[in-house]
């Protein structure tokens, strides 16, 4: 006979368990319909419908909303946190209801750049040109306004060809270069004939020369490096060949140049060969242009030409016109000597010669030079040459603050003398979406080709969902892109297909140095460090992505400071789309509401359940007139 069941048994306390849970639950829900039914806050978050939210908060459509007294209110306060999200509040001040407009005298202001600033650094090699950086202490804490009668700049292809003068309201340019037809004033219009110090003709015809020395229009040369680019209409009309140009130059008295450039739609950024690398990676540009840009190449050992041949790739060429080029039939408009026009010239031949530099053409004022593919052959005519050392311990990708050397940076190694030291690259449109070589040949590590093509299967899927919360996309409305976080460049090239172009910026403290391979893939960026401001004027750009960025600098610096620069070089009517963990995105959102942005939390493309949200910023609703009155505030 069975003996009967203690009340004690297992069965029995199952039981009891689960009669405590369902009652547990049924107050639960009691208590969570009864809050249900208070008054809302005025931002709501509305949940997807059909989904359930689980115990860490998923399921919850992260969409601001307008304001309806009858739907839930979402708490996204912090009842959890993941370890690793960083606690940005350690690092930051505390966040005013609203930020207050800048003194109107900040209206051009670049922080790195500053005018008053650099009197305090050394003339000498022009080094109070570089970046100087307010020290934190130093750092405003306000938006830097917008002109009263600030309007939309044009779009491009229009753009190209004039700007709004009240935009950018200075006319030295107009009158200091008005023979060399740079830019002339028309009314209220900037207008840029094409011109420049050395094609006053205009650039079409100045680069068809070129074209006659140099492959522009095979796909070979893709990238390049307009070094005192003026106002860049040498970039803007080597876009027509689908040649994409860094243009650059110092703030100088003629400070407005870079600030044009970017007002019509051209890469452009503000830089300067003085003391430290430019920040670009080795290896980076497929041409190197000088037009007359007043650089002593061959002074201070030739320090400065030795740069030149760290960023250009094997096999790419230097391009020089104007003094001391052409000298015998020029010097008399120089207003030069010709016997001190000769030696420099020669000067610069023996230094290109002792570069492994081939000299391959000179006709008027313009003269064309070939780095060689690689460095067997220098290697063993070096000694003979009296060329300058090779570098030894020196990183050739390091050019963040990084000063210039008197060495040759070497070349990968090669076995043969008909080898591309580092790979061949492939011709544009071609290396846009080929695994360039500094990842074929594993030469990073930890990124692979597999990795690459998923990495760009990634982003063409995030760039349509992009789409779908910023319609401007398709409608032309963004022309100058910034990526803070570039990684492999997967976001610029998803966006090839558009009429515009990406700065990929790679943190200089990040992780993994990409920039060689965004250069290879045919795209262009440089390094930064997030902390400081970037090296550009207000109001520069369309649309900034921040992918990870706030997460990358939790120990290092206030997010309240990135999002004020953020806010200094994004347009008026300009969007930002900020990628990161739900706990930062909340975050940010905060200082975005108190930078007046327009902003909403969205989820990522992976989804409801994704720990990454968006946060989009989309100002393009305001009209010139809201603008101009948030600026006189």
């Amino acid at each position: 006979m069975a003996k009967r069941r203690s009340p004690t048994t297992p069965t029995h306390r199952n039981l009891i368990f689960r009669f405590f849970c369902i009652s547990l639950l049924c107050l639960l829900s009691y208590l969570l319909g009864s809050n249900l039914h208070k008054k809302p806050s005025s931002l709501l978050l509305n949940s997807f419908s059909n989904s359930t939210a689980d115990c860490f908060g998923n399921g919850v459509r992260l969409e601001l909303l307008t304001v309806h007294q009858t739907e839930p209110f979402f708490d996204f306060e912090f009842h959890h946190s993941d370890p690793s999200v960083p606690n940005l509040s350690d690092n930051e001040t505390i966040i005013p209801n609203f930020f207050q407009f800048c003194d109107s005298k900040y209206r051009d202001y670049c922080p790195c750049h500053d005018t008053r600033r650099e009197k305090k650094f050394d003339t000498d090699m022009l080094f109070f040109r570089e970046r100087h950086c307010p020290e934190r202490s130093e750092k405003l804490r306000c938006l830097i306004p917008v002109p009263s009668k600030y309007r939309t700049p044009f779009r491009w292809p229009k753009s190209r060809d004039m700007v709004w003068f009240l935009n950018v309201p200075y006319k030295r340019l107009t009158e200091t270069k008005a023979d060399q037809n740079w830019v002339r004033l028309d009314h209220n219009k900037l207008v840029f004939p094409g011109g420049g110090t050395s094609f006053p003709g205009g650039a079409k015809p100045y680069i068809e020369e070129i074209a006659k020395f140099v492959p522009l229009r095979n796909g070979d040369v893709r990238t390049v490096l307009d070094v005192g680019c003026g106002v860049a209409s040498f970039g803007a009309y080597l876009l027509d060949l689908d040649i994409l140009t860094m243009s650059i130059a110092p703030r100088d008295i003629h400070h407005a140049q870079v600030q044009l450039a970017l007002e019509r739609g051209l890469p452009a950024m503000l830089g300067i060969l003085s003391t430290y690398r430019l920040p670009y990676p080795s290896r980076s540009f497929d041409m190197v242009h000088c037009s007359r840009c007043l650089i002593g190449w061959t002074a201070h050992g030739g320090l400065h030409l030795m740069e030149i041949d760290r960023i250009l790739r094997p096999g790419g060429y230097w391009v020089l016109s104007g003094p001391p080029i052409s000298w015998r039939n020029s010097y008399k408009g120089w207003g030069m000597q010709p016997q001190e026009l000769k030696e420099e010239q020669g000067a610069i031949e023996d230094l290109a010669r002792r570069l492994c530099w081939k000299k391959i053409a000179e006709k008027g004022p313009i003269a064309v030079w070939r780095k060689a593919t690689n460095h067997v052959h220098c290697i063993q005519t070096s000694k003979l040459l009296k060329s300058p050392p090779f570098c030894e311990a020196t990183d050739p990708e390091s050019a963040w603050y990084k000063r210039m050397e008197l060495c040759i940076t070497p070349l990968p190694k090669v076995k043969s003398f008909k080898a591309v030291a580092g790979g061949a690259l492939e011709k544009w449109p071609k290396r846009l979406s080929t695994a360039p070589p500094r990842i074929s040949k594993a030469t990073m590590a930890g990124i692979s080709t597999k990795f690459f093509y998923h990495d760009n299967q990634l982003w063409n899927k995030a760039i349509t969902y992009y789409q779908s919360l910023l319609s401007s996309f398709k409608v032309g409305r963004y022309r100058n892109i910034m990526d803070m976080n570039a990684g492999l460049g997967g976001f610029g090239a998803a966006l090839s297909k558009y009429p515009l172009w990406v700065m990929n910026v790679v943190p200089s403290d990040a992780g993994n140095n990409t920039l060689g391979i965004i250069y290879e893939r045919g795209l262009i960026g440089t390094y930064m460090d997030w902390c400081e401001a970037f090296s550009t004027y207000p109001r520069t750009y369309d649309l900034i992505h921040a992918n990870g960025v706030f997460s990358l600098y939790k120990d290092k610096c206030d997010m309240v400071d990135i999002l004020l620069e953020m806010h200094r070089i994004l347009r008026p009517h300009g969007a930002v789309i900020i990628r990161d963990h739900v706990d930062t995105i909340v975050k940010v959102k905060n200082v975005a509401d108190a930078m007046r942005w327009q902003s909403r939390i969205a989820h990522t493309e992976q989804g409801q359940y994704h720990p990454d949200k968006l946060l989009v910023v989309n100002n393009s609703v305001k009209d010139d007139h809201s603008q101009s009155k948030r600026a006189r505030m």
